[in-house]
């Protein structure tokens, strides 16, 4: 019998923006996520910390799939990583900015560069293009940077053009590695200003961070690794203490480097 569709709006709950299922890494045979296991509900805000070495930006690279698993798998949006394309939806922020060569671009070429997953090949930028990087600029502080050769800024005014960066290609899905590191109180305050722009949006947020800093009362559940497992799972406040400290038992950090973010080059 063929039933027809009422119309009815589909009233399914979102998948997980990730899922973590039984991870397991290991650099040259040494293990550095031990069976991780959590979900990252869509719309949720949450911090992955713990003290250097203890796996979190292994776990951040896992997620994305810039790091391989030994066993376990990971969902994005409810698809395997390997057989996820829709890569639009996830807006990457790397700790640093590294210079392509040639001739240096200005703050608005990188930030319009984060716009490229969600272009059809050859297509130019539209209006709409053209106001998301305008309104990435303006939501991180540097509108009057656009031109300035990206090369010229501080530290973390280059921190800010990254997250510009992500936030031009409209994605709903964030992951920041480590955003808060070495960056000004300027840059700092900027950076929780959008971070609460995105939670008021509905944006699924990921920071791994050292410490919570003032982000914490925008960060709505923390992830504590210690030796490759979770060791705390819960709202941030429930920890008893607002930051991890990041040499506490520290064990040697991987040598695995995230890739750095290209800057364009010039035509």
């Amino acid at each position: 019998m063929n039933v027809e569709s009422t119309g009815a709006p589909d009233q399914r709950p979102a998948p997980p923006a990730f899922s973590v299922t039984d991870a397991v890494v290991a650099y040259e045979r040494t293990p550095v996520l031990r069976g991780v296991t959590f979900d990252v509900p869509a719309g949720q805000t949450l911090a992955i910390l713990g003290p250097n070495g203890s796996g979190k930006s292994t776990l951040m690279r896992a997620m994305l799939g810039i790091t391989p698993l030994v066993s376990g798998h990971v969902e994005v949006h409810g698809t395997r990583l390997n057989r996820f394309r829709d890569w639009a939806r996830i807006g990457y922020v790397p700790q640093r900015l590294s210079a392509g060569g040639g001739v240096p671009a200005t703050v608005r070429e990188v930030v319009a560069s984060g716009q490229v997953a969600r272009r059809r090949r050859f297509r130019r930028a539209t209006p709409d293009d053209h106001s998301a990087v305008a309104n990435a600029l303006a939501s991180v502080g540097l509108a009057d940077h656009a031109n300035d050769s990206v090369h010229e800024l501080s530290g973390g005014q280059q921190q800010r053009v990254l997250i510009a960066r992500a936030l031009a290609g409209r994605p709903d899905t964030f992951v920041l590695d480590e955003p808060m590191a070495g960056v000004d109180s300027g840059s700092q305050q900027a950076l929780a200003d959008t971070i609460r722009s995105l939670g008021e949006r509905g944006t699924t947020v990921v920071l791994v961070l050292h410490e919570l800093g003032p982000l914490e009362p925008l960060i709505q559940r923390s992830l504590v690794l210690s030796e490759g497992r979770i060791a705390h799972d819960g709202h941030a406040s429930s920890q008893g203490h607002d930051h991890i400290h990041p040499h506490a038992g520290e064990a040697p950090a991987p040598t695995t480097a995230v890739p750095d973010i290209e800057v364009p080059r010039r035509a």
